[in-house]
C-alpha cells in the first residue's frame, strides 16, 4: 500500500513539471501562478506544497527534468548510426532549429524561453540551468572531437571552446527567431556551424 501511495506521489509531482513545462514555455515564469499550473494539471488547490517546498523549488524540479529529457535526446541524436559525426551534428540542429519554434514550442524551448529571467529571480535556478546548459556544451564538445576523429570535421581550436561558441550562437539565434517571427537566423547560424566546423564534403 504505501508504496502505491508513493507512486501515485511520484506521478502527480511528475504531472506538475509537465504540465507547468509546457505553460511556462508560452508564458515564462513570473507570469504563471502556480494555481493556472494545478487547475490545469488537474490537482486540488493548495496541495501544492505537499509536492514542492516553494515556486523556485518546483521551477529547478522543472529545469532539471527539462535537462534530463533533453541530454536525452542529444545523446539519441548524436548516436544515430551509419552516419558520420558530421552529420549527427547537422541533424542535431536541424533539430533544434524544429524545436525552438517563435510559435508554440510545447515545452521544448524551456531553456530559451527562461533562462535570461529565472537566473536572475533564483539562485538554485541559475545553477540548475548552469548545470544543464553545461551537460549540451559537454556533449557537443565530445561530438566535435568524434568529428576529428573520423574525419568529417576539421575545426580550427579546442573543441570545448568552439563547443560553447556554438551552443551561444544557436541560442542568441532563438531568440531572434522569437523577436523577428522569421526562422532566417537559424540560416545564418548554421552557415556559421559549417564555417566553424569546416565540414567535410
Amino acid at each position: 500500500m504505501a508504496k502505491a501511495l508513493t507512486t501515485d506521489t511520484s506521478d502527480t509531482r511528475s504531472n506538475i513539471v509537465a504540465v507547468g513545462q509546457r505553460i511556462m514555455a508560452g508564458k515564462g515564469f513570473s507570469a504563471v501562478g502556480l494555481n493556472e499550473i494545478l487547475v490545469a494539471a488537474g490537482v486540488p488547490k493548495g496541495s501544492f506544497y505537499h509536492y514542492f517546498g516553494s515556486k523556485d523549488a518546483f521551477g529547478e524540479a522543472l529545469l532539471a527534468k527539462y535537462f534530463e529529457d533533453y541530454l536525452a535526446g542529444m545523446d539519441v541524436t548524436l548516436r544515430q548510426p551509419n552516419l558520420t559525426m558530421a552529420e549527427r551534428i547537422v541533424n542535431y540542429f536541424h533539430e533544434w532549429r524544429s524545436n525552438q519554434s517563435f510559435e508554440d514550442c510545447e515545452g521544448k524551448c524551456l531553456a530559451v524561453k527562461l533562462g535570461a529571467e529565472v537566473a536572475d529571480l533564483s539562485e538554485s535556478m541559475r545553477l540548475t540551468l548552469k548545470q544543464g546548459t553545461s551537460g549540451i556544451v559537454a556533449r557537443l564538445a565530445g561530438a566535435i572531437e568524434e568529428g576529428v576523429a573520423d574525419g568529417s570535421i576539421m575545426p580550427e581550436g579546442n573543441a570545448k571552446q568552439i563547443a560553447e561558441s556554438l551552443y551561444q550562437l544557436w541560442l542568441g539565434a532563438s531568440i531572434m527567431v522569437k523577436i523577428a517571427r522569421d526562422t532566417s537566423p537559424f540560416d545564418a547560424a548554421m552557415t556559421t556551424t559549417e564555417y566553424m566546423l569546416h565540414l567535410a564534403r
